[in-house]
């Protein structure tokens, strides 16, 4: 079965769920599914093949040549590649933007942060225990709740401004030099991405620029292409069905444009380097929220409009999956295989009650009355227990780090 084979049937399980309780005419019924044609779902399967390849091509290209021009590997690593890894979400939301579907362009980066803790973490997590640098627990988790804070908070009005839009990209711009000050202090906080790259251009001259700047031209073209493609088909997909961008936007498109970190991160936890994945998954998140948002915002004529569904769940969800990395991390300074299938499992449920409450299906009220009564408190007495025992391990290796250094020295 190809690409637009697997979409189609896809989109008839989903869809199909709600046939018991939607008639021939309703949205999610047979109809509707008939109405998602062949050009639709394969303008999503095109975009999809070209935003993957077109990220990698950027990131290969454009750090061959800021190496060229003898651009230190860290600020290569901490920004090219940083930014590159990102470029399918800011592509999509950029197009979105430009287009008025302001419902795709939030649903993908709110989705991808939500999709990147519970699913990617989660899945990395599953492949092997993941290790966490007291850094990321101290430094960068923090951060990534704060901004998940901030950011939920510039959508409460409804609205990201244009104005509201330049401060993020303001913020984002803060991040990253930050971080490479950091990485200049500590070589071991540098990712690991970064300390791949080579440490010189090896003495090429400019005849040599070409294949790399081949590779960006392509990689933009790809990225472009992929964006638009992937916008329109999924537009199409979401009326013949009867959902909203936004649903769209939380669901396909974010899973689609992390493939990327979900690539990078679970092959991360395979080679044994637990921390980089979580490093993918914090740094993608911030940059997320900073630098795609901030974009998207900028970019549409009069700001993003983020819907009443928005502000209601989705944005409350990803802050409450960014608060919940911090009692996991800081439990042993690690993510155990547990934790991770807790995570996926969080995420499996978030995608259910999307498609159960969009579709009208009449196991929804059930399935909330499950999640409220026993899941949620469920997970929440879990997360507190976690915390507690995360904050007391870190005590007490402070108060071990403090008798340490009051040890005579020989």
């Amino acid at each position: 079965m190809d690409g637009t084979g697997v979409l189609h049937a896809a989109v008839g399980a989903v869809a199909g769920a709600a046939t018991g309780s939607a008639g021939a005419a309703d949205p999610g019924s047979a109809a509707a599914v008939a109405a998602v044609d062949q050009a639709s779902l394969g303008l999503v399967a095109l975009g999809l093949a070209c935003l993957v390849p077109g990220a990698s091509l950027l990131v290969s290209g454009a750090s061959g040549l800021a190496l060229a021009f003898r651009i230190s590997p860290l600020v290569v690593g901490l920004t090219v590649v940083a930014i590159g890894t990102s470029s399918p979400e800011l592509a999509v939301t950029a197009r979105s933007a430009l287009a008025g579907e302001a419902g795709l362009a939030v649903g993908n980066v709110v989705g991808s942060n939500i999709c990147n803790v519970l699913l990617i973490l989660g899945l990395s997590a599953l492949v092997a225990p993941l290790a966490v640098a007291r850094r990321v627990t101290r430094q960068e988790i923090p951060l990534m709740i704060a901004v998940s804070f901030a950011a939920a908070m510039l959508c409460r009005d409804g609205l990201v401004s244009r104005f509201e839009g330049l401060l993020l990209l303001a913020g984002y711009a803060a991040f990253t030099w930050f971080q490479v000050r950091a990485g200049r202090a500590d070589e071991t906080s540098v990712p690991l991405d970064v300390k791949r790259l080579p440490q010189s251009d090896d003495g090429r001259g400019a005849a040599a620029w070409g294949p790399d700047l081949a590779r960006v031209v392509a990689g933009l073209v790809l990225l472009g292409l992929g964006a638009s493609w992937m916008v329109d088909g999924a537009s199409d997909v979401a009326r013949a069905l009867g959902l909203s961008d936004l649903v769209i936007g939380l669901t396909v498109i974010a899973i689609g444009t992390s493939l990327p970190e979900i690539a990078a991160s679970v092959a991360a936890a395979w080679r044994g380097e637990g921390d980089i994945a979580v490093g993918n998954v914090v740094g993608s998140n911030i940059a997320n929220l900073l630098l795609i948002l901030g974009v998207g915002a900028v970019l549409a004529p009069h700001g993003l409009t983020v819907a009443p569904e928005a502000r209601q769940l989705d944005l409350p969800v990803m802050l409450v999956t960014a608060m919940a990395c911090l009692p996991v991390a800081l439990n042993g300074q690690s993510v155990s295989r547990w934790e991770g299938g807790l995570f996926v499992a969080w995420y499996l449920a978030y995608v259910v009650y999307l498609v159960l409450s969009a579709l009208a299906h009449p196991l929804f009220g059930r399935f909330v009355d499950a999640m409220v009564f026993f899941a949620l408190p469920l997970s929440a007495v879990t997360l507190a227990v976690l915390l507690a025992r995360g904050l007391r391990q870190e005590r007490d290796r402070a108060e071990a780090e403090a008798k340490a250094k009051q040890l005579p020295r020989r």
